[in-house]
């Protein structure tokens, strides 16, 4: 029998809930969880006048957003309780326009190191069509508390 992810020390999907409802800009936007397992998050959001840009589709920084907090929660649903993540690189390809309905990130951990975490994530529309394609890369691990002022 498989450790269950309580018992490995991983984050569980209530956690994962309460993170979010505690991120600026998931409120911001209105991000909602989906799902969350190990290794894997799935987050959407209702398209609202106050995604769009002047052309009347969900501006791509909107998408990024919602691609990176996916990724970001698969990445804290594969490591231990008290792993800290970081987004270090973040490469999106959008491939269609989104007005109007719901876009949906499912992200998933393709690669966990031991300070590195690659993840892949789809986002699509409420029609399924695949609207954006994104590869991160997070750091993991603790962090510096203290760091040297640059001058």
């Amino acid at each position: 029998m498989a450790p269950s992810a309580k018992s490995k020390g991983l984050l569980a999907e209530k956690d994962m809930r309460v993170r979010l409802n505690q991120s600026n800009p998931a409120k911001q936007f209105g991000f909602e969880l989906v799902k969350a397992r190990r290794g894997r998050a799935v987050v959407r959001m209702s398209v609202a006048d106050r995604h769009k840009q002047v052309h009347g589709v969900v501006h791509g920084g909107v998408i990024a957003a919602l691609a990176d907090t996916a990724g970001g929660m698969a990445t804290y649903m594969a490591v231990p309780r008290g792993t800290r993540a970081a987004t270090v690189e973040l490469k999106i390809n959008y491939l269609e326009a989104v007005a109007d309905g719901v876009a949906v990130a499912d992200a998933r951990v393709i690669r966990l190191g031991r300070h590195l975490a690659v993840v892949d994530c789809d986002v699509r529309d409420g029609h399924r069509r695949l609207v954006a394609k994104a590869l991160m890369t997070f750091f993991v691990g603790p962090f510096q508390t203290t760091r040297k002022r640059s001058r």
